[in-house]
C-alpha cells in the first residue's frame, strides 16, 4: 500500500503541532485520524525534513 504523504510532509505536520496547533485542527487538514498522526508522531517525531533518511 502506497502512502498518502510524504516523509517531508509528515514531519512538516509534526511540527505544525509542536508550534502549538492543536492536533486535531493539523489531522482535518491534512485528512487523516488523529491515531494516524500519533502513530506518524512515533515514527518521524524529531526528524529534520531535510536530513537524509
Amino acid at each position: 500500500m502506497k502512502a498518502r504523504l510524504t516523509e517531508e510532509q509528515i514531519i512538516a505536520m509534526i511540527k505544525e503541532q509542536e508550534a502549538g496547533e492543536k492536533t486535531a485542527d493539523v489531522c482535518r487538514r491534512h485528512g487523516i485520524s488523529s491515531a494516524t498522526f500519533y502513530k506518524y508522531k512515533s515514527k518521524y517525531g524529531g526528524m529534520d525534513p531535510s536530513a537524509p533518511l
